[in-house]
């Protein structure tokens, strides 16, 4: 059977196949980026148009698009609803992005680590991925300069605040520089900013894209992290050069997004209620990653190091002595644990073992330590097997 050549390239989601394992009830899953369905908000229907039931515009509802473009504005960024386009999930707006620039060969610039189904994706459609080190407060600057020094890349894609994996919040200094270079070498931005409202220290800081002056960018988010992730409603805002292009490469995917999930996406956005449900979220969320900082200092101390998110979902450990945490899979799915190994973050991830990705947000606080004390002991026992 001939397929693409491109189908070559296709790997499956590592994460997709672990939330897949985890799936029996007595699993302590720390694995997906998952919201806790406990703040999942409870929305009403009776009201919805029954036009809504009928194809819709490719760009996304009207009145969908004002909203959001408000949003980014008060946010610092400069747009209009005309350069808002409404995508199913904001994994979308990545493959739009990677059908506009990527051919096979084409170098694209990406922080390590950095999303796993981001790289998924590039990787499908050939791109040769570079990457520049992620430090505490963002990228390393004199490398990323060296970057754009040495490659002209088709674009680079950050995820400044609360990045997944590492938690990682740019610092204001650290964006302004970041702008700056872009700038300086006429390199597209991908922001990519789904855990920007799950801030437990009130910290915002304008947008990256909101910085630019002369480089082009596309700005993407989702109501997947803050409403419910099955409505699959998610946006992009694009610097004018690009929304047309995106916008053709949308109607040829899939002709419009959700038009229901979008009618209750706007019930939301910028409302009263929307206020107050993310005030509770973060104080819940706030409330989970103490917990899980205090069960990691119990059962992981001596085992890794770890900075404490003050946003988003995930730890990003480190561990003291590195081992490829892939082999540890099967041994804690056998103890009824799941967690992402942090090697499938990496383009090269066999150049950059030992480290995991845990979520805090999902697990049963009252099964929390047990998991974790369980990881643990798996961590312990292969470490050992391998010093023997």
């Amino acid at each position: 059977m001939a397929f693409s050549e491109r189908v070559s390239r296709l790997k499956s989601s590592l994460i997709r196949e672990i939330l897949a394992a985890a799936q029996r009830p007595e699993v302590m899953s720390f694995a997906g980026g998952l919201p806790a369905e406990a703040m999942l908000p409870k929305v009403e229907w009776a009201d919805l148009p029954l036009s809504l039931g009928q194809y819709g515009m490719s760009e996304g509802e009207p009145a969908l698009r004002e909203a959001l473009a408000a949003e980014a504005r008060a946010l610092g960024l400069a747009c209009e609803a005309s350069q808002v386009l409404v995508v199913s999930g904001s994994q979308q707006t990545l493959d739009l992005a990677a059908k506009l620039y990527i051919d096979k060969g084409t170098e694209i610039l990406l922080e390590a680590p950095t999303y796993l189904a981001a790289l998924q994706i590039f990787q499908l459609f050939g791109a040769d991925c570079l990457t520049v080190p992620q430090e505490s407060d963002g990228p390393n600057l004199a490398q990323l300069r060296s970057r754009l020094e040495q490659h002209r890349p088709a674009f680079i894609y950050l995820i400044p605040t609360f990045q997944n994996p590492s938690a990682v919040r740019y610092s204001e200094e650290k964006r302004a520089a970041v702008a700056a270079l872009l700038d300086e070498f006429g390199v597209t931005l991908i922001e990519d900013e789904p855990y920007r409202e799950l801030t437990f220290d009130g910290g915002s800081a304008k947008p990256i894209a909101g910085r630019l002056k002369k480089a082009s960018w596309i700005y993407t988010g989702t109501v997947s992290k803050t409403l419910l992730p099955g409505l699959r409603v998610g946006y992009l805002i694009a610097s004018p050069d690009l929304f047309p292009h995106l916008l053709k490469l949308k109607q040829s995917a899939d002709l419009h997004t959700n038009r229901i999930g979008q009618w209750q996406a706007l019930q939301w956005i910028g409302s009263e209620k929307y206020q107050q449900h993310l005030s509770e979220l973060r104080g819940f969320y706030r409330q989970r990653r103490d917990a899980f900082q205090a069960a990691l200092e119990t059962h992981f101390a001596d085992l890794a190091d770890w900075n404490v998110p003050q946003g988003g979902l995930f730890f990003w450990l480190t561990l003291k002595q590195p081992l490829d945490t892939r082999t540890l899979l099967n041994e804690a799915l056998a103890n009824d644990v799941a967690f992402m190994p942090g090697e499938p973050f990496f383009p090269e991830p066999d150049q950059n073992l030992g480290h995991l990705r845990l979520n805090f947000s999902h697990i049963d606080p009252a099964r929390l330590s047990e998991g974790l004390k369980r990881l643990a002991a798996v961590v312990r026992q292969k470490q050992a097997a391998l010093a023997a």
